[in-house]
């Protein structure tokens, strides 16, 4: 029985990963719980355990009264008591006493006392290594399998673990089948009554940028750094890069020869583009490049608040607005300053509109911007924009200027009632444009 007893504590120590000696104190206060209740008395309880010789021996530490003479002196191994403990009261001096238990002699609920406290604290054991595993994995890449998934969230396999993938954390359009191995990002470990609850990611921007660690070695290894990541996920990303060694093309790097880099980050994330540009510390020079694909002619920075107008030659100014402006909004989120695309024709006709020091000069309340507008009617700014292209206003972005006169027919329009922008998307409503527009 002793050896079956030691076998069952290393199967343990094997499958759940726990320290022998975790077990063995585990069984140790399990054994002691359970000898209380079969007994009645509070007593210490130590197992000994000869792996080699596969044996185990269980001592009980019990307290025996001291039986002195009067003005006779306490041993010096005496204690009193300073509460009661089983048949002896308070003040009671007593000495300690350990002798071997027969454990046959336990009952049959004394040994499901003993299994019930076993099986609490392997599984607190469990949940604290799992905790402690995870705890320090936040923040990075982790391979799973999808396991299954409800209404809105999907559950990965993570080793002998399961995590959870918000619907909100997952990539819009992408498809979750049972046993597809994919790559997450580790956002979150939270402690639960039962087991460490792990939320992962698949649309976190950082995301983006361990995958370039993992497939890129001058990125893993510090020569190219990742210097910001705009995303939107499943459609598109741009990845700024810098290199800390001049010999080393930051941008060549990370596409690879023939795109084979870049291309494996792409099939992991299903297919989302990623434009890779170079970092500059010249605000100018870095709009640029984060407008790539397309060229641009000028690019005039007003620092105080930090937006640029950015003047682009008039072929070039669809592709660098990109489909709902999706180009110019990544490359604001990438580059953190507020843009306004106008093309070259645009820029000779509307001469007026600058931005640094001769906007100073202009009357208050010209020109105001889309997002600013969105923001005091409470309506998204992209649908703004979107219902103002369609109109025919020129906006390009949600830091796009449009006139005072239309800033106050919107307002005017919006604040109408509900249904009015529904009403305006359906182009049952038409904002008059300027006579020279």
């Amino acid at each position: 029985m002793n050896g079956e007893f030691i076998e069952a504590l290393e199967q343990l120590e094997k499958e759940k990963d726990i320290p022998f000696l975790s077990l063995l104190h585990t069984v140790e206060a399990a054994m002691a719980s359970a000898y209380r209740k079969h007994y009645g008395v509070a007593e210490d309880i130590r197992i000994e355990v000869d792996r080699d010789k596969r044996q185990v021996r269980i001592w009980a530490r019990r307290p025996v009264p001291i039986n002195t003479a009067d003005g006779e002196p306490l041993p010096p191994d005496a204690e009193i008591l300073t509460e009661d403990c089983g048949d002896l009261p308070a003040g009671t001096a007593v000495k300690y006493v350990e002798h071997e238990v027969d454990t046959a002699e336990f009952g049959r609920i004394a040994a499901q006392t003993a299994k019930q406290v076993v099986m609490q604290r392997i599984r607190e054991a469990e949940r604290e290594i799992v905790y402690d595993e995870f705890s320090h994995r936040v923040g990075e890449v982790v391979t799973g399998e999808v396991q299954r998934r409800d209404a809105r969230n999907v559950y990965i396999a993570l080793g002998r673990v399961e995590a959870i993938l918000p619907a909100h954390e997952q990539i819009p359009g992408e498809a979750y089948r049972f046993n597809d191995r994919i790559k997450v990002y580790v956002v979150d470990v939270r402690r639960t009554t039962k087991s460490p609850q792990i939320v992962v990611s698949r649309t976190h921007p950082s995301l983006v940028a361990r995958l370039f660690e993992l497939e890129i070695p001058e990125v893993y290894d510090g020569i190219v750094e990742v210097k910001s990541i705009a995303r939107e996920p499943g459609a598109r990303s741009k990845v700024a890069v810098a290199s800390r060694d001049p010999q080393v093309d930051p941008v060549g790097a990370c596409v690879g020869h023939r795109g084979s880099r870049v291309q494996a980050i792409v099939d992991e994330l299903r297919g989302e583009k990623i434009d890779i540009v170079r970092y500059n510390p010249d605000p100018a020079e870095y709009l640029r490049s984060a407008l790539s694909p397309a060229k641009v002619s000028q690019v005039i920075l007003n620092e105080a608040d930090q937006s640029a107008t950015v003047i682009t030659p008039d072929n070039q100014l669809s592709l660098a607005i990109g489909r709902r402006g999706q180009n110019v909004r990544l490359a604001a989120q990438l580059t953190g300053w507020r843009i306004d695309i106008r093309s070259e024709s645009q820029w000779a006709e509307e001469p007026e509109v600058k931005v640094g020091e001769e906007a100073a000069s202009e009357p208050a309340g010209k020109v105001m911007h889309v997002y600013e507008l969105a923001k005091e009617l409470e309506v998204g700014s992209r649908d703004l924009v979107e219902i103002l292209q369609e109109e025919g206003i020129d906006v390009t972005s949600h830091a796009s200027n449009i006139t005072a006169e239309q800033a106050d027919m919107i307002r005017e329009l919006l604040r109408g009632g509900e249904g009015t922008l529904e009403a305006l998307e359906a182009g049952e409503i038409v904002i008059p444009l300027d006579e020279e527009e």
